[in-house]
């Protein structure tokens, strides 16, 4: 059995970040407690050397209600439970991504309210240090709803650590920073972004495991935008842009994240309105063709997780409070439940130990 941590939203029933347990034999998720009453721990990551989580903590949030803070829990790695240790400010209002380094030296965040991001020492017992990198982007977009202003969504880095890239809501960018290691740092890269189509939205970005390409699912558009990627000078191409939804569906939905198969063979992402998760073949040049859609088995899939197998996918549907466990076809890519779910309240990230 592993250990599966799961974010959630504290509007509801929810007491904060709660620990089930993963079957990696069977996909199953049982069990149920509370790891750490907190409020809105809405994104987690943990440290490479499965000593640490980390959770975006209250009181901000998504829709800006206040600065925002990430805090460090250390692991019981028997039980899984999990003891405070501290935390600091985001530097940004409403955080709402969250990565960890390789090396377990630095946490990065994306502040989606202020589109800010920053990046964090970890010290060696796993607390959190005052932020060193701090980014405040610029620009808006066509959607003077939602694109007002930047809205800094997602930072992912690149496999070796070189590059960081933040996708960003608010101005249709990806935008890339060089890591200083030394001076814990987020320098602008050259070039320092790549615009996408007006009112895309870009959301959550991910890597294929060649890293030749990578792809951002993006909030707005409903689409997925493939790259190339140039690890040497931490750049990207655009060579697709492709629906996650069926060109008939005509109701309100938003996609959500984005996942590419330990195998590379086959990339995911969420659709939140169709309540979906989209399944795509990847070819030997990184572009995309729609294989289909799977049924969620329940409401707004903001988050899924495959395992490190790939044989299971994990979906959280945050207004159903379910996480619902499928078999992924390793030849087809397609996905099966399994049968299983589990309860758990406002369930929107997962993380597994």
């Amino acid at each position: 059995m592993a250990h599966l941590y799961v974010g959630t939203y504290t509007h509801g029933e929810s007491e904060g970040v709660y620990l089930c347990e993963f079957n990696p034999k069977t996909g199953s998720v049982t069990g149920r407690t509370v790891a750490a009453e907190i409020n809105n721990p809405t994104f987690l990551a943990i440290s490479p050397d499965r000593q640490t989580l980390f959770s975006i903590t209250g009181p901000g949030d998504e829709s800006g209600s206040g600065m925002g803070y990430l805090s460090a829990y250390s692991i019981d790695s028997e039980t899984g439970a999990l003891t405070y240790i501290n935390k600091q400010p985001s530097r940004g209002v409403g955080p709402c991504h969250l990565t960890v380094d390789t090396q377990g030296s630095y946490l990065l965040a994306a502040n989606y309210a202020s589109g800010t991001v920053a990046m964090l020492p970890i010290a060696s017992d796993g607390s959190l240090r005052e932020a060193t990198g701090f980014v405040q982007h610029q620009g808006s977009g066509p959607n003077m709803d939602r694109q007002e202003g930047p809205h800094a969504h997602s930072i992912t880095l690149d496999h070796n650590d070189n590059f960081a890239f933040a996708a960003d809501l608010g101005t249709d960018k990806i935008l890339a920073y060089k890591l200083d290691r030394d001076g814990g740092l987020l320098t602008p890269n050259n070039p320092p972004s790549i615009s996408l189509a007006g009112g895309q939205g870009p959301r959550h970005f991910d890597f294929h495991p060649s890293e030749k390409y990578a792809y951002a699912i993006n909030e707005m558009g409903n689409t997925v935008t493939a790259f190339e990627y140039d690890g040497i000078n931490g750049s990207l191409e655009e060579i697709q842009t492709i629906p996650t939804i069926p060109p008939d569906f005509k109701d309100s939905t938003h996609c959500a994240d984005i996942h590419v198969s330990p195998n590379g063979k086959f990339l995911y992402g969420s659709n939140r309105g169709h309540d979906s998760i989209v399944i795509f073949k990847i070819a030997e040049t990184g572009r995309l063709t729609l294989i289909g859609y799977e049924s969620t088995g329940g409401e707004t899939p903001r988050n899924f997780m495959i395992d490190p197998s790939g044989d299971f996918m994990l979906v959280a549907n945050q207004d159903t409070n379910t996480i619902v466990s499928f078999c992924i076809n390793q030849s087809t890519g397609e996905l099966e439940p399994t049968g299983d779910i589990a309860d758990v309240p406002n369930p929107v990230c997962l993380k597994l130990l």
